[in-house]
């Protein structure tokens, strides 16, 4: 049955290679998955399941999965119009529901002329602000009115998570209309004391642009953009931010000099200063981080890097002198910002992860390594 987009779980075929009790099918498989703790199932021809456990790739007691048990198992997960665009353009992206066990991202592509499938869960309940070990400050952005909201880091760095945390608090305390446009919708928010639509891409909304040009005649006050991933995506955004609205959204950057750097770098170079203008009267913070396996515990922690825009910031940004950035940062602490290398220092100095991961994911690893040994 397909609801909303979300495929959900029917009769499950076997589809590995060889007998026996570990021969198992995919809701059997996601849900051991589950119960490992895994963040992402990867599918792939020639393999045996494999499972990301605390960013540890980890291979699942089953046989390998054969070319025609991979395509079999896309053919249980996917439907028709889904089927249909894989064997287009070679890559599909939806969801897939194990009721009772949870909701998973999904990505179908083709490699080496065979079906691979990456599969990512999404948590159901939203976490508190108090289990993610997130610095003050970012509880405080949520009391903003307006501008412009930017979580930024790498693929699984917990973005997501973040601002569900955020979204979550405000729809705690306020009386207003939230609207997200998500790729796909991850966390189910339960309108408590807002009003929340979600809006999932393919499902109810063609693009994040479309969604974007439409959303200003819905009646929004906070917008959450899963992802400013081209040109009028972010122009669309930096409207909404400006038109008053509280916008939040994503990047793929890793610091937050980078971030306005890329920001401005979408635009044609004719159009650089007016959107540096733009930028500095509308972003309020950016928020870049990343996540470590955590040495003391299991679980992981993020290391978070956080910019607030003073009057200081704005005139670099307006400047084009965003290198400066960190410089500032680094000088305003007590405001509540840090930068990433600081908070990671941090978190090995507290015992929390170990010494070659704080230097692999460090944004200056070098300098990391000779605070860390200071």
């Amino acid at each position: 049955m397909i609801e909303h987009g979300v495929a959900s779980a029917r009769a499950v075929p076997e589809v590995f290679a060889g007998h026996g009790s570990n021969s198992m099918n995919i809701d059997t498989i996601l849900r051991q998955s589950m119960e490992l703790g895994a963040s992402d199932i990867h599918l792939v021809t020639g393999h045996p399941p494999v499972a990301r456990i605390h960013t540890v790739m980890t291979p699942l007691d089953y046989p390998v999965l054969t070319p025609e048990g991979a395509l079999r198992m896309l053919q249980h997960i996917a439907n028709e119009e889904q089927m249909k665009t894989f064997e287009k353009i070679k890559d599909v992206d939806f969801s897939y529901e194990v009721p009772g066990l949870g909701r998973f991202r999904v990505n179908a592509h083709r490699q080496r002329q065979t079906v691979g499938i990456s599969m990512r869960a999404i948590k159901e309940e939203i976490p508190a602000f108090e289990s993610l070990n997130l610095p003050d400050v970012i509880q405080r952005l949520t009391y903003l009115p307006r501008g412009l909201i930017l979580v930024t880091g790498d693929t699984g760095s917990g973005k997501s998570t973040t601002l569900a945390a955020m979204i979550n608090a405000m729809n705690k305390r306020y009386h207003k209309h939230i609207i997200t446009l998500e790729d796909p919708v991850e966390y189910a928010f339960v309108s408590e004391k807002c009003v929340i639509e979600q809006r999932e891409l393919g499902a109810d909304v063609p693009s994040f642009a479309s969604g974007l040009r439409h959303v200003l005649r819905q009646d929004p006050d906070i917008i959450l953009v899963g992802e400013m991933r081209d040109l009028e995506t972010t122009a669309a955004a930096i409207t909404a931010a400006e038109t008053g609205h509280l916008v939040f959204s994503t990047l793929h950057t890793v610091i937050a000099s980078q971030t306005v750097e890329g920001v401005i770098d979408m635009y044609p170079a004719d159009q650089q200063n007016q959107i540096r203008s733009m930028l500095a009267n509308t972003l309020q913070a950016v928020i870049s981080q990343t996540l470590f396996k955590r040495t003391d515990k299991k679980g992981m922690v993020p290391g978070i890097e956080v910019l607030l825009c003073t009057p200081a910031v704005r005139n670099l940004i307006r400047e084009n002198r965003a290198f400066e950035i960190p410089n500032v940062i680094e000088t305003n602490r007590a405001l509540g910002m840090n930068t990433l290398d600081n908070s990671i220092s941090e978190l090995y100095f507290n015992g929390m992860i170990s010494r070659e991961d704080a230097v692999a994911q460090a944004a200056y690893p070098e300098k990391l390594e000779r605070m860390l040994a200071a």
